[in-house]
């Protein structure tokens, strides 16, 4: 069993270059790589703006006890604090927007198309600790950028379900959904995994145009020969999940705290 922190990697990989890379190491989110909202076309920027600081090189995403939930209308009481690398919508009134959760969604606020860091390929890592809440659910996702609907695959490197946190080791999910692309199938695991996700680990994919692997600790996991063929923006989130959905009989703890150390993206040298 590994209750230890995983120590970080070096900043230099070998065979590939850097091209994106967040140490949190200022005391203002770098505006230029993030936009600090979750899915803003269905709710809005002030209802959908995240909870976080930054503090000793660390961003802590958080839900607090004044917290609203982020979309009321089409996601009940579910809270989020997100940080995301581009945003696209249609029309206000329209249903075309980025990852359409539900098909009740409506654009409410639309939305100017923004792509901060939106890639094709790459090798992707965040050194992060999660929450073994029952209430909460944290992630580490890419989805596709959405300007053409059936741009709408999601490759998640890491999702931890908070009730699924016991004595020190976890079930963490990790894979692929088509959603809209009709040329991926559906591919997510739910696994059981010898660590404790409460310290600080490393979660990983490399992407490439023939498949993405994923890693834990820097050890495989999974080999996937889907590949989505189109750009994805980082999605990094922990949410709240109201106890009607998770089953949890725990009160909240607040603030609830997702603390990421780094996250990075490289290209193979050519």
């Amino acid at each position: 069993m590994n209750n230890c922190d995983f120590p970080r990697n070096d900043l230099e990989k070998v065979g590939y270059s850097l091209v994106f890379h967040d140490d949190f190491d200022t005391d203002e989110l770098d505006r230029t790589k993030w936009l600090p909202y979750y899915l803003p076309q269905w709710s809005n920027r002030k209802h959908s703006a995240a909870s976080y600081t930054i503090a000793d090189s660390q961003l802590i995403l958080q839900i607090t006890e004044d917290q609203l939930p982020w979309c009321p209308e089409f996601n009940g009481d579910v809270k989020v604090s997100n940080l995301q690398t581009g945003v696209f919508s249609g029309p206000l009134g329209s249903k075309h927007g980025q990852h359409k959760f539900s098909s009740d969604c409506l654009v409410r606020e639309e939305q100017p198309g923004t792509q901060l860091f939106t890639p094709q390929y790459g090798y992707f890592e965040l050194r992060a600790k999660g929450v073994g809440s029952p209430n909460n659910v944290c992630a580490f996702w890419m989805i596709g950028f959405e300007d053409l609907p059936d741009r709408s695959g999601e490759i998640c490197p890491f999702e931890l379900k908070g009730w699924h946190v016991e004595n020190g080791t976890c079930t963490l999910g990790f894979g692929i959904h088509p959603f809209g692309d009709p040329t991926l199938e559906e591919e997510f695991f739910e696994k059981p995994f010898d660590i404790d996700p409460t310290k600080y680990h490393i979660y990983a994919v490399d992407w490439t145009e023939h498949g993405v692997e994923f890693y834990i600790d820097n050890k495989l996991i999974h080999r996937s020969k889907q590949s989505p063929q189109y750009p994805m923006q980082l999605m990094l989130n922990i949410y709240e999940i109201p106890s009607s959905e998770s089953g949890s009989s725990t009160a909240p703890v607040y603030p609830s705290e997702f603390a990421i150390d780094y996250i990075r993206c490289y290209v193979t040298k050519q």
